[in-house]
């Protein structure tokens, strides 16, 4: 057991005095409904899609989990998996506040107007969700604020420090995804107000989760196994198939969800959400056959997965043959990204960059041309229906979420490194980070073929 320093307890110190001002607050009355203003069909639909947000988190620990090297799969997880209790309680602090309260110029919420939740139980339902409570639409958004910084995670992978990355996400979440979700979503908020569209998070959440990404890279520099040029296989490709199809899953509560009520509006973009995934997935696939790859699975599974990222903006916007469209050009401009990133000295483990970053932007450009008021009267025409303008506003939004997301995430890890070291050890990178963070360990079971034709179930040692 190794000695413990100061460091060590602030964790539980912070944590323990949240729980001690907590119990303080005041509680208010549980929301009534006296005007008969909400729809049970739409509070069931969100609380549904709330739940497949949630799973969409576990499944992205499988995804990232079962493609990083196998003396490293348990910290890759975890630093997935615990986002859902550093932003959970974060969230009912103060960051639904920040990305959701009263406006402060259209900059960042005022982090009084729903702190520890103060309100939100009893409060007036929000604009884009008049059918449902206020506190269904904090806990749907919670959700999407918990998954946004373990999308990170497979970026800095094999090399971070465990405690460093608990702080980073909670840097990240108050400093760069409150400020642009309320930008985003707030009516008030700057792109809001400048006409940007995003459905369901192409800038809230992939292209700042993507940007943050390659911060974090840059500032962590490569790992040793990179540097020596190691091909390192993946843990488990049948994790990544099951965290593919979770993530799916997931993602029509994700889009879907986000028209906020049981309407046309959520089946048209549960429609366009499988589509696009489809299209993407056969994209990066026969892609790859045409560069004389092999059809892998691994291959269909991050092609699906461009997909979903690239829709996620367009969802509610666009029409479902146009999302084939949309899909089919994310994967291969992924692709190319991921590719061309081999070649350079950038070492994102799992190409979180190509992927959400490159996804979600085309994501975002694409939505300037496909959307349509036919799909959504409270959207906007697109390029192909003869309006300019739109797109002219998604490139402007994508420049500064661009911009601000990687310029404040490249900050928060240099202050991480002076505060705390952001890097493990050569010595704990080499061991692993299983058992150098965790003192746990992953050992795949492997089924060997004996000369008599039976099976037998061995461990696999490091």
């Amino acid at each position: 057991m190794k000695k413990t320093s100061f460091q060590d307890y602030l964790p539980f110190i912070f944590l323990a005095l949240v729980a001690i001002i907590g119990v303080f607050v005041p509680n208010g009355t549980l929301f009534a409904d006296p005007e008969g203003k909400y729809n049970s069909g739409d509070i069931a639909w969100i609380l549904v899609a709330s739940c497949l947000v949630f799973l969409m988190t576990p499944g992205l620990s499988f995804f990232y989990g079962g493609m990083i090297n196998r003396k490293n799969v348990i910290n890759t997880m975890m630093q997935s998996f615990i986002a859902t209790g550093v932003i959970s309680v974060l969230w009912v602090v103060v960051g639904f506040s920040l990305a959701f309260g009263t406006s402060i110029h259209g900059i960042i919420g005022d982090p009084s107007t729903y702190f520890f939740f103060k309100g939100v139980a009893s409060g007036t339902p929000w604009a884009g969700g008049p059918t449902i409570p206020l506190l269904l639409f904090a806990l749907f958004q919670m959700k999407f604020a918990i998954i946004t910084p373990a999308l990170v995670v497979g970026a800095t992978a094999e090399r971070i420090r465990f405690t460093s990355y608990i702080l980073f996400m909670v840097l990240f979440s108050l400093l760069v995804y409150a400020p642009i979700a309320h930008w985003t979503w707030h009516p008030d908020g700057i792109l809001a107000k400048l006409g940007v569209l995003d459905f369901a998070g192409g800038t809230v959440v992939h292209i700042s989760a993507g940007c943050a990404a390659l911060a974090g890279v840059l500032v962590l520099k490569r790992r040793k196994d990179h540097i020596d040029k190691k091909e390192l296989q993946p843990a488990n490709i049948p994790f990544v198939l099951l965290g593919t199809g979770l993530l799916w899953f997931g993602w029509f509560g994700f889009n879907a969800g986000s028209s906020l009520g049981a309407n046309a509006l959520a089946a048209s973009a549960f429609a366009t959400t499988n589509t696009a995934s489809a299209a993407a997935g056969l994209s990066w696939v026969f892609f790859d056959v045409l560069r004389g790859r092999k059809p892998s699975a691994l291959g269909f599974c991050i092609g699906a997965v461009v997909g979903l990222v690239a829709i996620t903006p367009a969802a509610g916007f666009v029409g479902i043959p146009q999302s084939i469209m949309l899909g089919f050009i994310a994967a291969i401009v992924s692709n190319l990204v991921a590719h061309y990133k081999t070649k350079t000295a950038i070492d994102d483990t799992l190409d979180v960059f190509p992927c959400h970053g490159v996804g979600g932007m085309v994501g975002m450009l694409l939505t300037g041309v496909f959307a349509t008021k036919a799909v959504n009267s409270l959207g906007n025409d697109g390029l192909l229906y003869g309006n300019f303008e739109l797109l002219k506003h998604q490139i402007l939004g994508l420049l500064i979420v661009v911009g601000y997301s990687f310029t404040v995430s490249y900050g928060i890890f240099k202050l991480i490194d002076l505060i705390h070291p952001l890097r493990v050890s050569d010595e704990d990178e080499s061991l692993g980070l299983d058992v150098s963070q965790h003192n746990e360990n992953y050992h795949p079971a492997l089924l060997t073929v004996h000369n008599n034709g039976s099976l037998k179930e061995e461990q696999m040692i490091d």
